[in-house]
């Protein structure tokens, strides 16, 4: 009653509707590209996590510490060490000193280290120490650039140099401008192809149209609908490609749906304004119901406790309402409008009335109400083979592949990698306080540092530790404790040196733990999981009373993963009870919800296990652009994947339920029902499955490793979802449910043999 209201509203005021959405998507197609720019680049916990807390205790306790740093690698055709490459070297790391935000220097001319030179002498590095917030490190990224080009390009020589600015914040600013470039160039290579799928599967060049355009104006409305939202909450670069890939993919999977079934009214003989009505009444209930089931999805996403996740469920809430909208008012308006023309030209539907012929599905169906048995087994072991890598999940950061290689940040890490010093990029920070009233210069916590340095220098992984006790090699305890007796000597002496590994009140200090430059950074993690065992089960006698940090950006990577994969199972429970009490509600029946759930379920297995075949194991990886296994699965990726594959699947299980049950209710017969339903709707699946599965496929191709797992995930989960689960398991288990399918909402006819 209430959508048969909305309908004739919507009907009456259908060129205000229009105009109201055209004015609206202008503004946006204005707006949308400033946003990526407003999105935060470092992410991370909403709470004060381990790493979080070391890292706030450099910055807040320490004069000049390397607790936010850039990374300037510089290659050159002579040494280093002396001549025109060392006057090349002094003049970019003088200009780099003289910044206003620049807390301190360290490089070959101020230390003498040669572990900033390369073997051959010809690439060395340094590090330039930052005096801001972590969060505002990505603003001074550019500007910083353009300061080191522009002084090289004044020196003599300059061309035969190369330059690159690297280190945390410019790798997150280089992975949100390459997740923006990937953004528009795939959605213009989409669109083309898109296009091409709806024409054969509308054969029609109007209708064709209409979903290519809600799909562009959901991604526009919704990307200036975020822009909007970061200034009350973070958003992370993650929603850029998450809300194009399903901002164009559930807008044009919607509109799909209700485009088809508006051409059905119309060849029912009803008018232009009736047939919309109606096709509000029946496909915008399942557009909305599929809605609702999606947004549950993202929903639960705001539970956890990491801004990407909650940006990634707050963005999606955002896409998919914007699409159900569009899809609910602005394009039954048009189609309202537009009538007959929609299916122009003539000529072209003639020649493609093959891809609509339904003997093809129609027996298909026959076969499946003669089988049902044969086909639910030979399904669920189709999962079942393709679940079983799922078994040998590692959850963990990516041993390779992680940064961008093509990005300057990216080639920066590659350059440090081929001196076997990026290590020194993201090293392991361990931040020790002790009691107030002590000394972390005193001998007993320099011998407790000296057990500490030692048990970690053990482990082949680590290439050198740097603290109080690693100042000069082979030096005792006695000789630190004579040198720490008088601080204001040895800082006078070793000023650069105490600033970055000494308090100013001399109750902190800093062990920094470089990992050999075969440790990845899925190894890396072990390190810090040891780390931590170490001083949480008192191992070092001298610090028992001390609290100990570890932090750096592989902690801080652990605490987001351990935070996340706790919050896992109360996301999973929350997603499955109220995706099953909607479908229960929405369909009357006990068993179509829980029928739902496990379709739903084995399909997200059948994903999970393939993502792990492919990028844990590295089998196929190089389809997609990749040499190798990554060892570890981001865990981002089994989240996301589940969250939004969960809502998403339940797309094609509306859509046929919806057919079916509406057979059912005409007929009464579940056997006559869930032939005509799958009939009905396995051209339109396969279609909206095919442009699912382009437009997610394709982000299985961006520059950004994170990306590729989520848009290979999603685009295998619609695949399987829209064959082996919704074309063979579904209707093969409705056809052995019989009337039990509809119990207790559904009608029952005697004649029902079932």
């Amino acid at each position: 009653m209430v959508m048969r209201f909305l309908a004739r509203g919507l009907i009456r005021f259908r060129w205000a509707v229009i105009g109201f959405w055209v004015i609206l998507g202008g503004f946006a197609f204005l707006r949308a590209p400033a946003t990526p720019n407003k999105l935060n680049l470092r992410g991370g916990s909403n709470r004060i996590t381990e790493a979080r807390q070391a890292d706030l205790l450099l910055h807040e306790r320490f004069r000049r510490p390397f607790s936010e740093f850039l990374a300037v690698v510089v290659e050159g055709p002579t040494s280093f060490r002396s001549g025109p490459a060392r006057l090349v070297l002094d003049s970019l790391t003088t200009i780099a000193e003289k910044q206003p935000y620049t807390r301190a220097l360290i490089s070959y001319g101020t230390s003498g280290d040669s572990t900033f030179l390369s073997t051959d002498e010809h690439t060395t590095f340094f590090l330039l120490a930052l005096d801001v917030p972590g969060d505002s490190v990505g603003a001074l990224v550019d500007p910083f650039r353009t300061a080191m080009r522009s002084t090289l390009a004044r020196m003599p020589g300059s061309g035969g140099y190369t330059l690159r600015v690297t280190g945390r914040a410019p790798l997150d600013l280089d992975v949100r401008t390459v997740s923006w470039r990937d953004s528009k160039r795939l959605e213009t290579r989409l669109l083309p192809v898109n296009m091409v799928i709806l024409i054969l599967a509308f054969g029609a060049l109007v209708a064709a149209l209409l979903p290519i355009m809600v799909g562009t104006m959901a991604i526009a409305v919704s990307l200036t609908i975020i822009g909007y939202l970061t200034a009350i909450m973070p958003m992370s670069v993650f929603v850029l490609n998450m809300t194009t890939m399903i901002g164009l993919g559930v807008g044009i999977d919607y509109s799909l749906l209700v485009v088809t079934r508006f051409r059905e009214e119309l060849n029912r003989g009803y008018r232009r304004q009736e047939a919309a009505m109606r096709t509000m009444h029946t496909a915008g209930s399942a557009v909305i119901t599929s809605g609702l089931t999606v947004i549950v999805g993202f929903s639960a996403l705001l539970l956890t406790p990491l801004v990407e996740t909650r940006s990634v469920g707050v963005g999606g809430l955002v896409v998919v309402a914007v699409a159900v909208l569009l899809s609910t008012t602005f394009l039954p308006a048009v189609l309202a409008v537009t009538g007959r023309a929609i299916d122009q030209p003539k000529w072209l539907a003639r020649r493609l009335s093959w891809y609509h012929a339904p003997q093809v599905w129609e027996k298909w169906a026959r076969s499946l109400s003669r089988h049902p048995r044969r086909a639910l087994t030979m399904g669920l072991l189709a999962i079942g083979v393709l679940t079983a890598p799922l078994l040998f999940i590692r959850i963990g950061l990516p041993a390779r592949h992680w940064w961008p290689t093509q990005t300057e940040a990216g080639a920066g890490v590659a350059m440090l990698d081929s001196m076997g010093v990026s290590g020194y990029l993201l090293p392991i920070r361990i931040v020790v306080e002790v009691p107030e009233g002590s000394r972390a210069a005193s001998a007993t916590t320099l011998r407790g540092l000296r057990a500490l340095s030692d048990s970690l220098r053990a482990d082949p992984k680590i290439r050198d530790v740097r603290s109080l006790v690693d100042l000069v090699p082979g030096r005792s305890i006695l000789a630190y404790s004579l040198l720490y007796s008088n601080l204001d000597t040895a800082r006078a002496r070793h000023g650069a040196f105490l600033d970055a590994y000494l308090s100013e009140d001399a109750r902190v200090t800093l062990l920094d733990v470089i990992l050999s430059d075969t440790t990845t950074l899925t190894s890396a993690m072990d390190i810090v999981k040891h780390t931590r065992a170490i001083v949480r089960d008192g191992q070092i006698r001298q610090l028992r009373d001390a609290t100990v940090s570890v932090g750096g950006y592989v902690a801080a990577s652990l605490d987001f993963q351990e935070d996340l994969l706790a919050r896992f199972p109360l996301l999973v429970v929350l997603i499955l009870a109220a995706t099953g009490i909607m479908l229960a509600i929405a369909f009357r029946s006990v068993l179509v919800p829980i029928k739902a759930i496990i379709m739903n379920s084995l399909s997200v297995a059948g994903t999970f296990g393939l993502i792990v075949l492919v990028f844990q194991h590295g089998i196929g990886s190089q389809l997609i652009g990749l040499d190798g296994p990554t060892e570890a699965i981001f865990v981002v990726v089994p989240v996301l994947v589940f969250a939004v594959v969960f809502g998403l699947s339940m797309d094609y299980e509306v859509f046929l339920l919806s057919r079916i049950k509406e057979a059912y209710d005409r007929t009464g017969h579940n056997t006559q029902a869930t032939m005509e339903g799958l009939s009905a709707t396995a051209s339109v699946i396969t279609s909206a499955a095919l442009i699912m599965i382009m437009v997610f496929g394709a982000f299985a191709f961006a520059g950004v490793l994170v990306m590729q797992f989520l848009g290979f995930g999603l685009a295998v989960a619609v695949l399987l979802d829209a064959t082996i689960v919704r074309m063979v398991l579904v209707p093969a288990f409705m056809q052995l449910m019989g009337r039990w399918n509809w119990w207790p909402g559904g009608r029952v006819k005697r004649a029902d043999s079932e």
